[in-house]
């Protein structure tokens, strides 16, 4: 038997290395002259998150077809420069710098911050735009009124950015992280945080005509945003630089800035400061120079996002066992408008997104006077949606047992009560213990859909990692492997209960 699994641990990375390389080498041919393909293909690949938002990328309220910015401005200015044509390649923000190195698309624009980590694996273009980190609270908050004052306060940011490297380092801050800049500012308006700390522009754009929210400090943490491009792009990087710099002086750049009100004295100093061309131009640290990662840097937060899956899990599949039940008995046993009820919940929570149902419950239900934490809204919303499956589940295990069993145990004057609960129920749960195990198995791994709600669990902490370090094959290795180490050990359970249940059966 071992002989039998380990040489199938050995196809298995054989198989592996055989897609691996070829891609690799594939890869390796196609990046060898970038620019010269763009001139003859005539089209620029621009790789973008759009569901990021304003003022970046995004779709134009109007017409949603088409995609608005400032950042759209700017790659357009560029395309026309190179006298070529824009092709857009939607890409997750988290991923954006790996799908680059893939070659996905020619060039990276979405708000990427110049940091020494992404400078290992991707070359930056000159900076393009000066970015601050700027508070944004309640108009009538009156506790916070500087960065220091944040210590001992739940601060919403976006993940795998300076702010949030900023609010770490502060050491006791409670920081909510997001994926889209969007409900950072919708919790901060329902009083789930207490402050927003982002890039000026995204404050800019969603805080400073909103009369319920104002700035408080001084903007900090300056850095820069930058256009990446592969590593062996060179000529395409020194090509950028040279239009970058050529709209810069014409004043097209400015203009572009000033009608998305993101102009001012820092965009100047950018501008005017020839030596900012060298410093962030250059090429990136050699691979001696690279910063080993090693296990015990980013175990300790994929832990603490297991610890908050298994939570997460256990009480989401308690609450859909128990509700699960509740509907199977007023479905089968109820009158004609529980049957109804309960027949149409099950019917609605199958039929719709488990991430739709998420999303109403934490920003739908605030609309009518219901606020709930991102905890409660997770299991809840897992909770109810694995309920309906488990309905199904119990319903199936019992009408698998012979109604003669009924009709015997009423015939000794047995209640029907008495009678699910001693008859029907017992042999029913040995029918259902399989399936549920799955279904339990399967809401450890669907757990992961809470983290739009800014619940961090293990695919989250996975995301954040792997986009922070480029990571992502030894990470999502070591990221798997916890998931397995969670649910493996329920499988043996489940199969060791089955045979004790078999076994008492054959015993009776």
């Amino acid at each position: 038997m071992k002989y039998k699994v380990f040489l199938i641990g050995i196809i298995l990375l054989l198989q592996m290395f055989i897609l691996l390389i070829p891609a690799s080498f594939k890869n390796a041919l196609a990046y060898q002259d970038t620019l010269e393909k763009i001139k003859n293909t005539g089209v620029l690949t621009w790789g973008f998150d759009a569901e990021g938002g304003a003022p970046y990328v995004f779709q134009d309220p109007k017409n949603p077809s088409k995609l608005i910015g400032f950042e759209v401005e700017l790659v357009y200015a560029i395309a026309r420069e190179l006298g070529v044509k824009v092709q857009h390649f939607q890409n997750s923000w988290d991923s954006i710098l790996l799908s680059l190195q893939r070659g996905d698309f020619d060039i990276a624009l979405n708000g990427i911050e110049i940091t020494p980590d992404r400078k290992q694996s991707v070359l930056f273009t000159r900076p393009y735009y000066v970015y601050t980190e700027q508070i944004v609270i309640r108009a009538f908050e009156n506790r916070i009124n500087s960065l220091d004052d944040l210590h001992g306060k739940k601060v919403g940011t976006l993940y795998n950015t300076v702010a949030k490297r900023m609010l770490d380092e502060m050491g006791d801050v409670n920081v909510s992280t997001y994926s889209g800049q969007v409900e950072p500012f919708k919790d901060l308006l329902l009083s789930r945080i207490d402050a927003v700390f982002v890039d000026f522009p995204i404050a800019s754009y969603y805080a400073a005509s909103n009369p319920q929210l104002r700035f408080i400090g001084q903007p900090v943490g300056e850095g820069y945003y930058g256009i990446a491009v592969r590593q062996e792009d060179n000529a395409l990087a020194e090509k950028l630089n040279k239009i970058i710099e050529k709209l810069a002086r014409d004043g097209e750049l400015k203009e572009i800035y000033k009608r998305w009100g993101l102009w001012g004295s820092l965009q100047e100093k950018l501008f005017l400061h020839e030596g900012l061309l060298q410093r962030y131009a250059e090429m990136p640290p050699s691979i001696s120079d690279r910063v080993p990662i090693t296990i015990t840097t980013f175990l300790p937060t994929l832990l603490k996002g297991a610890l908050v899956t298994i939570g997460i899990s256990i009480l989401s599949m308690m609450l859909a066992v128990a509700l699960g039940l509740f509907l199977t008995i007023t479905r089968l046993y109820g009158n004609k408008w529980l049957q109804k009820i309960s027949t149409a919940y099950i019917e609605i929570y199958r039929g719709t997104p488990l991430l739709i149902q998420l999303y109403i419950l934490y920003y739908g239900l605030p609309n009518i006077g219901i606020t709930l934490s991102a905890f409660a809204a997770a299991i809840l919303g897992l909770g109810m949606n694995y309920a309906a499956y488990e309905a199904e589940i119990y319903r199936a295990g019992i009408e698998a047992i012979p109604k003669g069993q009924t009709e015997a145990a009423q015939s000794l004057g047995m209640s029907r009560r008495l009678t699910l609960k001693r008859i029907i129920l017992p042999q029913a749960l040995r029918v259902a213990i399989p399936p549920m195990t799955n279904d339990f198995i399967a809401l450890f791994k669907d757990s992961s859909l809470v983290s739009v709600i800014a619940m961090v669990e293990l695919t989250k902490s996975y995301s954040i990692l792997a986009a922070a370090s480029m990571n992502f094959f030894q990470l999502g290795i070591i990221t798997a492997l916890l998931y397995f180490g969670m649910s493996y050990p329920l499988s043996l359970y489940a199969r060791r209960l089955e045979k004790k249940l078999r076994h008492n059966d054959q015993n009776k």
